[in-house]
């Protein structure tokens, strides 16, 4: 017997729903009164690494003289309540369902205890007994109980019930070759009549029992959802896993569709049986090699975006930051949605964090294990039973078979025995997932300066350098968006040049313009000398003012400025560092003053950050904050 068994038994039967209610533990739930809330059963699930297997057991409120009444090698002292109303049962091959089941009925029912008054004096109530009218028959006339009618169908079906053996396997076996029978029956009796069961089948109920089933299935299979008492509910669906009243496996599988949305999705029947339909209907398309593709439309969504996440954050280079955000959300919750970071700016919100994963995912590497490895293990195989908690009719083997649904998880089949293999909660490593992404939401808040900043967590300590590369990454590209783009069309220098000159004639006083005329003459290109007004003037060759210091000081200036800036733009920034006029330079070599500010800061805007010189149009100023890390840059003259 396994665990859940009990708990599809609790929920069937009394509506008790297995509560988790410890995340660091997720081995442990409990079973509790619906009405009072207090524990029945606390149920316990550990893995035995030196076994290989998973040890189930639980403690049920049921008396501890339970022990010295049923000798059974199952039973023994509770595990971990305290207290002589509890009982411990370990589940194995040898636990009986039957016996688990009383117990657990027992512990219910004992919480459920009423006061009652007894009255002892009889004679005292004897005037207040009330006798119904009842017609006196003639003589000779004797009383007789009118048999109901039993439809002909209904009672051939009966018949062939076989008592061979009380097992379980055998109850199925009975529901299968019933059902055949019954396939096509049809009546009209109604019944709206409370009835709980656990596993019910045809066998367990009377007479008006079964004619109001029948009426119900007949309307529903019409379309023509009403209410009924889950346990019958639970009859049909019963019938669909078994083929009854359906022409393929894909037919059941669309009927079990059709009664979850007329049924369960309408509010008609009892939500809770949700559950167990999208677990049988995943089951199902497994056992009979349904294509994957239509066994996933119809598995639980919840454990297929589970597997999606899994996937999607073992293998992160394909996907958008969206998907691998929402993948970290699946296993953190809503802290992260809550993050400030996100709040204040959704989309660069999202792309930190997943930034962070990705970072990770390239550089995390512990005992030869990726972050992926180290925060979610490796896939595990254990023992699947599938459809073992419903009324199903294994008709033949299976053969052998690997039934891949998703990425991560798989079902194989050897000899008839099924095996999952998936990552689990038991090997999850909740501590280092939680503390990289909270590393990461407080170097995140405090670089941006959000407000609401975090603890810092010595533990956590190993997270910080992936979230301090996002962050510097972060950073430099909004450097690199504030530095100026400057296009330059090369086939266009020619003319350029020659709006320059226009430019610059159109600047220069006609002294200047007589002083150009009187400069010596370049050599022409067939080596004499002479005036040539069409031969450009050499940009290389710089017409020097005095300038302070000896030509040795200048040479090492010179030769410390950053390699990006010509000797021209050299010249002109270390004579703004000088306070020395720079327009001789720029008519010198045809430069336009803003060309030349936007030349060097380019220049410098790795070493300092920042724009370093200002122009309004004709001046260029050097802005002072900036003044000494270009003075250290020329050779450490800051401060002098």
């Amino acid at each position: 017997m396994k665990l859940w068994e009990l708990t599809a038994y609790s929920e069937e039967k009394f509506h008790i729903k297995e509560q988790h209610k410890w995340a660091d533990f997720p081995g442990f739930s409990v079973l509790a009164a619906p009405d009072t809330g207090k524990w029945i059963a606390l149920l316990m699930r550990q893995w035995d690494s030196y076994l290989g297997e998973e040890i189930q057991r639980c403690d049920i409120k049921c008396g501890r003289q339970i022990l010295s009444e049923i000798k059974a090698p199952y039973l023994s002292l509770p595990f971990r309540m305290k207290g002589n109303r509890w009982v411990g049962v370990k589940f194995d091959d040898k636990t009986e369902p039957d016996m688990v089941f009383r117990l657990f009925d027992r512990a219910v029912y004992a919480s459920q205890e009423r006061g009652y008054t007894v009255v002892l004096d009889v004679a005292s109530t004897k005037s207040s007994i009330l006798y119904p009218d009842t017609a006196i028959p003639l003589s000779g006339a004797q009383f007789s109980v009118t048999a109901p009618e039993v439809p002909d169908k209904i009672r051939r079906m009966q018949r062939l019930y076989q008592y061979s053996d009380s097992s379980f396997a055998q109850k199925c076996r009975n529901f299968y070759r019933q059902g055949k029978f019954m396939e096509d029956y049809e009546d009209d009796a109604p019944w709206n009549g409370e009835f709980r069961r656990y596993f019910t089948t045809y066998h367990d109920l009377n007479l008006r029992q079964l004619r109001g089933y029948f009426t119900w299935r007949t309307r529903l299979r019409k379309g023509d959802f009403s209410p009924i008492a889950a346990s019958l509910a639970y009859l049909y669906l019963y019938e669909l896993l078994n083929g009854i009243g359906t022409s393929s496996p894909e037919d059941s599988l669309r009927k079990m569709r059709e009664f979850e949305i007329g049924f369960l999705d309408s509010g008609i029947g009892d939500p809770g049986i949700r559950g167990n339909l999208r677990r049988w209907m995943l089951e199902y398309a497994v056992l009979h090699n349904v294509s994957p593709a239509l066994a996933r439309q119809y598995a639980d969504p919840a454990l297929l975006k589970k597997d999606s996440a899994l996937a999607l954050l073992k293998d992160p280079n394909t996907a958008s930051e969206e998907e691998i955000f929402e993948a970290l959300c699946v296993f953190e919750g809503k802290k992260l949605e809550q993050s400030p970071v996100v709040k204040r700016d959704v989309a660069k919100g999202k792309h930190f964090f997943s930034s962070v994963w990705l970072c990770a995912s390239r550089t995390f590497s512990q005992n030869g294990k990726d972050i992926f490895t180290a925060c979610f293990g490796k896939p595990k195989s254990f023992s699947w039973y599938p459809l073992s908690n419903a009324v199903y009719c294994k008709k033949q083997k299976f053969p052998d078979t690997d039934y891949v649904l998703d990425p991560c998880r798989t079902y194989r089949c050897r000899n008839g025995i099924w095996q999952e293999e998936r990552y689990d909660n038991l090997y999850f490593d909740r501590n280092r997932f939680h503390g990289l992404l909270r590393e990461a939401d407080r170097l995140l808040r405090k670089a941006l300066k959000t407000g609401h900043y975090l603890r810092e967590n010595p533990a956590d300590a190993w997270a910080a350098p992936y979230a301090e590369e996002v962050i510097q990454a972060f950073r430099q590209a909004k450097l690199e968006a504030a530095r100026p783009n400057i296009t330059i069309d090369l086939s266009h220098l020619e003319q350029i040049r020659q709006d320059a000159l226009i430019t610059r004639d159109s600047l220069l006083t006609q002294e200047e313009l007589d002083t150009e005329a009187n400069r010596t003459p370049d050599v022409n290109t067939n080596g004499n000398s002479g005036t040539n007004a069409n031969v450009k003037p050499d940009i290389q060759k710089i017409e020097e003012p005095a300038q302070p210091g000896s030509q040795k000081e200048l040479s090492e200036s010179m030769s410390s400025m950053p390699a990006a800036l010509d000797p021209v733009h050299r010249q002109i920034l270390l004579a703004l560092t000088e306070n020395v006029p720079i327009a001789p330079y720029l008519r010198a070599n045809y430069l336009m003053p803003s060309v030349a500010a936007d030349t060097i800061n380019e220049a410098l805007f790795d070493e300092i950050g920042d724009n370093v010189l200002e122009c309004d149009g004709d001046t260029i100023t050097l802005i002072e904050d900036y003044r000494d890390d270009i003075l250290q840059i020329l050779g450490g003259k800051a401060n002098e």
